[in-house]
């Protein structure tokens, strides 16, 4: 196909949205509250999941040392404990450490504590990081089979909560996605068929002079694709414009919960390319996907 025929089918495109403005404008709209809808879920999943992410990292597991530990075997027991495969990190606190502590915590009344330095009955701990709460239960059984570990403390429960809820925050965001793109791509379908319709005369003179099938539907395409385009870039901005405002009124909560919150979402500036070409890709590929999967069938020429 030559450079003249390409432009030619792409002013044809546009010029099929500029004949049907009226239905272009109304699939554009709503094509626009299905890609704001769409972004919401994405941005509200991300999120999540960042909050998440900050709270399981203030939840360790504590593992206890037996008393019969001299302090190399306990410092030993770390390198065991790195070795887990769920394991991140681990922070010892040697059992003078430990008493040390309670010392600072008791602060005026840490006198109290002098008799203990002698025979101190605080065992040594190591504070375990582990890298997906989802499965700390094998994790945690995996660290009380070992020979030097007197007691392990996990927050079995906690954790069994937050796996619940990001599943359920990813599954629902991705059945949000599948749901949405589905309607958007029938409103795509339903703007090409009005325009099959209205040059069925056009495109049946076509077809009598030797237009190929790819040729006449080349311009279909052209048209899904702009309308998938417009759409995307008019939610992206306005997806970008209402999370600044939310931002902004985030940071001026006095709830302590939204507070925390505020601190651990992420800035729309540091997705907002991945966002951009995300919301493009969308917009072109319902677009395309709108006017394939109906053109064949509305297209009987």
């Amino acid at each position: 196909m030559s450079l003249g025929s390409v432009k030619y089918l792409i002013g044809e495109g546009a010029r099929n949205i500029r004949a049907n403005r009226q239905m272009s404008i109304a699939s554009i709209g709503v094509l626009v509250a299905c890609m704001l809808l769409i972004g919401a879920a994405v941005l509200f999943s991300l999120n999540a999941d960042a909050v998440m992410g900050y709270i399981e990292s203030q939840n360790d597991v504590v593992v206890f040392v037996v008393d019969e530990a001299d302090e190399e075997e306990a410092e030993g027991l770390g390198e065991t404990l790195s070795a887990i495969e769920n394991v991140s990190s681990v922070r010892y606190i040697s059992r003078s450490e430990a008493l040390e502590g309670q010392m600072e915590r008791l602060g005026n009344s840490a006198y109290l504590m002098d008799a203990l330095r002698e025979d101190n009955p605080l065992p040594a701990t190591y504070y375990v990081k582990v890298k997906d709460l989802e499965f700390l239960a094998d994790t945690v059984a995996k660290i009380q089979a070992l020979d030097l570990v007197l007691e392990v403390n996990s927050p079995t429960d906690m954790a069994a909560t937050m796996v619940g809820i990001k599943k359920a925050v990813n599954l629902g965001g991705t059945a949000i996605v599948a749901i949405l793109g589905a309607v958007s791509i029938l409103i795509v379908s339903n703007t090409i068929k009005l325009t099959i319709f209205n040059r069925r005369r056009e495109i049946s003179i076509m077809k009598y002079v030797g237009a190929t099938d790819s040729f006449i539907r080349f311009p279909f395409l052209v048209e899904g694709v702009i309308i998938g385009l417009c759409s995307a870039l008019l939610a992206f901005g306005l997806l970008w414009v209402g999370y600044y405002y939310l931002m902004d009124w985030m940071s001026a909560a006095t709830s302590s919960w939204l507070q925390l919150a505020y601190q651990h979402l992420i800035r729309f500036e540091d997705i907002a390319y991945r966002m951009l070409g995300g919301f493009c890709g969308a917009g072109a590929a319902f677009g395309v996907a709108g006017a394939l999967f109906f053109v064949g069938r509305y297209l009987k020429v």
